[in-house]
């Protein structure tokens, strides 16, 4: 006599492949986000001091 093997994973097994993949998700992104602020990006080093008081008045 065979046993009759059961494929279809119970709800409570497939909820929690869920929530792990769902954990490591956010994990993921949460790690990103704290990588890219480290990451120095180029920044001007001159400050643009723009007088547009002459624009405004000819308006």
């Amino acid at each position: 006599m065979q046993l009759k093997y059961n494929r279809k994973l119970s709800f409570g097994s497939s909820l929690i492949k869920i929530l792990i993949r769902l954990l490591m998700i956010i994990v993921f992104f949460i790690a990103a986000i704290f990588f890219v602020e480290k990451i120095k990006f180029p920044s001007p080093e001159k400050k643009y001091d723009i007088n547009v008081t002459n624009d405004i008045k000819k308006l």
